[in-house]
C-alpha cells in the first residue's frame, strides 16, 4: 500500500470514528429496560448520557434531562468526561489531518512538516479512540454490576419468591455504536501514524574521498636504485623505471604494481 493510500484511509477512518463518537455520546440508548421478565409493558425505559427517556404504548415519549452534575454517580460523569475528551482530541486531529495530506499543497510546506502533522494527527487518534472505548466499556461495566445486583435483590424471600419488582437495564445501541466508533478511530490513527514514515524525507549519505599529498614519493625496482624527492628543487625528478628515466608527473599519472605511496 502506498504513502498516499494508507494516508487517505488512515484519515477517512478517523472521520468515520470521529463522526461516530459524536453520535454516540448524544444518543439517549445508553441503557435500555430490560424486557426478559415483563416483555408486554406500557411503558419502556431508556437512559443516556445527559438525559432519561420513557416511551409509551400509545408512541409519546418524554424526555427529562440530568439537572444536577454532583448529584449523578462518579462512573457516569467519568464516562461523559471520557468521551467529551474523545470528541475534542479527534477534532484537533481531524484539523492537522487535513493540511498533512499529501494530495493537498499549502504554498512550499516541505515534505518533513506534513510527516511531522500526519504523525501529531496519528497520536491525536489514537488518543481519542481510546477514550472512546474506555468509556464506553465502563459504562458497560456499570450496567453488567447494576444488573446482576438487581437480579439478586428481586429473587429474594422464602422460596425464591419475587418480593420486589425492580426495573434492570441492559445494553443499549449507543454502546455498540460507541465500540465501533472507537475501535474505527484507532484504527485510523495507526494507519497515519505509518504513512508518516513514508512521507519524511529520506536522508542521503554522500561518501567522499580524501586524498592527501605526499611529501616523498618513493619508487622501488629490482636492480635499481631509490630516488626519492627534494622540497626546494624547482627542476623535475627523475626516478629509474623499466630501465629508462621518467618525470615524477609521468610516473604519477602512469602507476605500476611496483609504485609505493
Amino acid at each position: 500500500m502506498s504513502t498516499t493510500t494508507c494516508q487517505v484511509v488512515g484519515f477517512l477512518l478517523s472521520v468515520l470514528g470521529l463522526a461516530g463518537c459524536i453520535a454516540a455520546t448524544g444518543m439517549d440508548t445508553w441503557s435500555t429496560q430490560d424486557l426478559y421478565d415483563n416483555p408486554v409493558t406500557s411503558v419502556f425505559q431508556y437512559e443516556g448520557l445527559w438525559q432519561s427517556c420513557v416511551r409509551q404504548s400509545s408512541g409519546f415519549t418524554e424526555c427529562r434531562p440530568y439537572f444536577t452534575i454532583l448529584g449523578l454517580p462518579a462512573m457516569l460523569q467519568a464516562v461523559r468526561a471520557l468521551m467529551v475528551v474523545g470528541i475534542v482530541l479527534g477534532a484537533i486531529g481531524l484539523l492537522v489531518s487535513i493540511f498533512a495530506l499529501k494530495c493537498i499543497r499549502i504554498g512550499n510546506m516541505e515534505d518533513s512538516a506534513k510527516a511531522n502533522m500526519t504523525l501529531t494527527s496519528g497520536i491525536m487518534f489514537i488518543i481519542s479512540g481510546i477514550c472512546a472505548i474506555a468509556g464506553v466499556s465502563v459504562f458497560a461495566n456499570m450496567l453488567v454490576t447494576n444488573f446482576w445486583m438487581s437480579t439478586a435483590n428481586m429473587y429474594t424471600g422464602m422460596g425464591g419468591m419475587v418480593q420486589t419488582v425492580q426495573t434492570r437495564y441492559t445494553f443499549g445501541s449507543a454502546l455498540f455504536v460507541g465500540w465501533v466508533a472507537g475501535g474505527l478511530t484507532l484504527i485510523g490513527g495507526v494507519m497515519m501514524c505509518i504513512a508518516c514514515r513514508g512521507l519524511a524525507p529520506e536522508e542521503t549519505n554522500y561518501k567522499t574521498v580524501s586524498y592527501h599529498a605526499s611529501g616523498h614519493n618513493v619508487a622501488y625496482k629490482p636492480g635499481g636504485f631509490k630516488a626519492s624527492t627534494g622540497f626546494g628543487s624547482n627542476t623535475k625528478n627523475k626516478k629509474i623505471y623499466g630501465g629508462g628515466a621518467r618525470t615524477e608527473d609521468e610516473v604519477q599519472s602512469h602507476p605500476s604494481k611496483y609504485d609505493y605511496v
